[in-house]
């Protein structure tokens, strides 16, 4: 499954000799990742190619002569088409040479050194742990650092994961995004402008009869039950006033075996709410409301009238989607700033036995988009559990194990478009002619 790397924009700069390069803004999910210079990223693949050979993707070529502004804005998606396939194969994405450019990456672009330092990872429940890191340290490693210290079994870390999570006013809470294994949290949050950001520690599954996979475990048993907790708090899953009730006498006895069994019963149960956005259905500028979770897209559409709709979009018959920045360029300085970011995902569903477009505008596009991979990941390995003869490697669930599918089931449902028509480019933005491979 193809990482959401993108690279936006490009820009001009002027070493101390006077020559100029291009450096590119490579976003990871819709947030500023690391910037960085052709010669690096060519280099970066000379080394991937001595270590996994010609099974990688073609790597944009050099220009010896001027590039005008069309080869330049040519190789700039050819290195978003190249990062994007070569995170396709999982033994690229755990490889040392993968793991060790980006974190350079992340820290030379955000002006980071290495050192031991602390973070707070932030529990369901709001109570955060202390953890001593070295700010180097990829979300892998600190996740395997947090789950220690709450006893977390380790063969269980994949059904966990850390995100940047936003606390707002009045109790609100609203995920930003799910790092990446190789990124580095500590650079993440340093470098995030969303306010009152925080790094948490949250399941992450969407099929909720994975919860059978925790109960043996007393530190994940506790964590799903504060995540549960917090979700009727926040009003995420809905209770009825009767299931309420009932939840509310468990939760008081402290049985969290049958509050749990109570609350796979509740709405909603274990999905994702976004905040609140905007979509096109059934007119353009319709407020909405998705929970993303159990092989579903649940939308409450707000009418002109202020009345409410509720449809639900099922994944069986959604064919693809895809994500694509709407946004305006601006300070090309700000590590955070160099998009007014307006994100669109738009999903092909199939109703009535015709096609249709449904189209959602959201800042957490891509973790929608992440919220659906997962899904259809999870979907494949039910199919794969129930026929042996099937081979499919799923990496997030669990590095250890390896699952069977048939190469010609195996689908790219997603997509990033950059539309270009949509997005203003400020002056400072272009590559101009007169800039040469050698200056690069």
């Amino acid at each position: 499954v193809k990482m959401h790397f993108c690279i936006p924009v490009s820009q001009q700069r002027s070493d101390a000799l006077g020559g100029r390069y291009v450096l590119y803004s490579v976003y990871l999910d819709g947030f500023l990742f690391c910037r960085v210079r052709y010669s690096q990223l060519h280099d970066w693949n000379e080394q991937l190619r001595r270590v996994f050979g010609n099974c990688l993707p073609p790597f944009p070529p050099k220009y010896y002569l001027a590039m005008t502004t069309a080869m330049a804005d040519e190789r700039r998606n050819q290195l978003e088409q190249y990062l994007q396939n070569v995170t396709m194969d999982p033994n690229v994405l755990r490889s040392d040479v993968f793991i060790e450019f980006l974190k350079l990456a992340q820290l030379n672009t955000f002006d980071i050194t290495t050192k031991k330092d602390y973070l707070d990872i932030f529990l369901p429940n709001e109570e955060s742990i202390k953890i001593k890191i070295i700010t180097s340290d990829t979300a892998e490693r600190v996740l395997e650092v947090a789950s220690h210290k709450i006893g977390l079994c380790r063969e269980l870390l994949g059904y966990f994961g850390l995100f940047l999570i936003r606390f707002g006013k009045e109790g609100k809470l609203s995920v930003a995004k799910k790092l990446a294994d190789f990124e580095l949290p500590y650079v993440s949050l340093a470098s995030s402008e969303v306010e009152n950001c925080k790094v948490g520690l949250r399941k992450w599954y969407m099929d909720p009869s994975l919860d059978s996979m925790l109960m043996d475990c007393r530190a994940a048993l506790d964590l799903l039950y504060m995540q549960t907790i917090q979700d009727i708090e926040k009003e995420w899953a809905k209770p009825t006033q009767a299931q309420r009730q009932k939840l509310a006498a468990f939760q008081k006895e402290d049985n969290q075996t049958k509050f749990l069994e109570l609350a796979r019963e509740v709405q909603h149960y274990g999905y994702l709410q976004l905040d609140p956005c905007t979509c096109d259905y059934p007119e353009p500028g319709s407020g909405a409301v998705l929970s993303v979770g159990n092989n579903e897209i649940s939308c409450c559409i707000t009418l002109p009238d202020s009345q409410t709709q509720d449809v639900i979009f099922q994944m069986s018959r959604v064919k693809c989607w895809q994500v694509t920045f709407l946004g305006t360029l601006l300070d090309m300085d700000g590590p955070q700033r160099t998009l007014n970011q307006k994100l669109e995902l738009r999903f092909q569903y199939s109703e009535d036995s015709c096609w249709q477009w449904f189209v959602i505008y959201t800042k957490q596009a891509f973790l929608v988009s992440s919220c659906l991979k997962k899904m259809i990941s999870e979907k494949m390995v039910k199919l794969a559990a129930k026929n042996p003869e099937m081979q499919i490697e799923v990496p997030e669930q669990s590095k250890s194990k390896k699952y069977h599918i048939q190469q010609s089931q195996q689908k790219d449902y997603s997509s990033f478009l950059s539309r270009k028509s949509k997005i203003k480019i400020a002056k400072d933005d272009c590559v101009f002619g007169n800039i040469k491979e050698e200056d690069l």
